[in-house]
């Protein structure tokens, strides 16, 4: 189930409406087919991974990420029929689909036809690896990244807005690599105006994985910004297209965020320096109290970029 989940984050941000999923058959201890769900949502992981596998799929246990779909599509077949078909033995299943049109279904279906099925193994895992399309389901909007780069002292740029570079190479590689995650990237109009950002991946063979550009204004009319989306409140993120949005321009835009308490996973990236009076990395979240501030937020995983440090947090809810 491991490298299934390895699999599924291969296309994380590429696969909206379809969730992003990952599948490996084993057969008597033989890896005999692997797959993920490709750009696009088309084929399925599972149908990648049984076409891999051929005849060696039977008798075989297939591990995926997520339970296989039970309806039939324009673009393919129900994932529970053609494991039935290949004469897989046993699934292992992480979680199951919330989409009414399976939701329990697919699993019944492969019961019905003799195959063993097993579920719950690494679903919390499975559901931070599919945070975007299950956050899309459960609440109508994205999954929002909130990425922070600051000083140790809370400063994101010296007084007179100056802000390159806070972070080494390092850091900023794998903020590249975050980007090339998330269907849409969204920035403040400030921001936009100072620094006319250009919001791309600028990492070897992940370029054309730029994300959609969007602007948050209330006043900025989306006719005269090529390229761009604007939508005039945090709210309005449930129009955008896609599953996964990462937020990252500006310290009013980052609280705007914070106080509508849309925010679901925290990037903060810590350089060892210190600005002194300069520009802090947020302005006021709407705290009336410091208790309410307490038990919000998880620890997920901390790593080093060379002299940086990285902190992912998730909102508990």
């Amino acid at each position: 189930m491991g490298a299934a989940l390895a699999l599924a984050s291969r296309t994380q941000g590429r696969t909206a409406p379809n969730p992003n999923v990952g599948c490996m058959i084993v057969n008597q201890g033989r890896v005999v087919g692997r797959g993920w769900t490709q750009p696009g949502g088309r084929p399925h992981a599972e149908a990648m991974a049984l076409a891999q596998a051929g005849a060696a799929a039977r008798g075989a246990t297939a591990y995926v990420t997520l339970e296989p779909c039970a309806h039939v599509s324009p673009r393919g077949p129900a994932c529970s029929d053609l494991l039935a078909a290949a004469g897989v033995a046993r699934v292992v299943a992480a979680l199951e689909d919330p989409d009414p049109r399976t939701a329990g279904a697919g699993f019944a279906r492969l019961r019905s036809a003799g195959i063993a099925v097993e579920t719950g193994v690494r679903e919390a895992e499975a559901r931070a690896s599919m945070a975007g399309f299950l956050t899309r389901r459960v609440m109508g909007r994205p999954f929002v990244t909130l990425k922070l780069a600051t000083s140790l002292d809370g400063c994101i740029a010296l007084a007179d807005g100056r802000s390159r570079w806070i972070t080494g190479p390092g850091a900023r590689a794998h903020a590249h690599l975050e980007r090339s995650r998330h269907e849409a990237i969204l920035v403040g109009r400030g921001t936009y105006q100072a620094d006319a950002p250009v919001l791309d991946v600028r990492l070897p063979g992940l370029k054309e994985r730029a994300p959609q550009r969007v602007m948050l204004s209330r006043t900025c009319a989306e006719g005269g910004l090529d390229g761009w989306t604007v939508i005039p409140t945090p709210a309005a993120v449930a129009t955008l297209a896609g599953d996964h949005l990462l937020v990252e321009g500006g310290a009013r835009v980052a609280a705007a965020f914070l106080a509508a308490d849309l925010v679901d996973r925290l990037l903060l990236y810590r350089a060892p320096i210190l600005i002194g009076t300069g520009r802090q990395a947020l302005r006021d979240i709407g705290l009336a109290d410091l208790a309410a501030a307490h038990g919000r937020w998880r620890l997920e995983d901390r790593r080093r970029f060379g002299p940086d440090a990285l902190e992912i947090h998730r909102r508990t809810r």
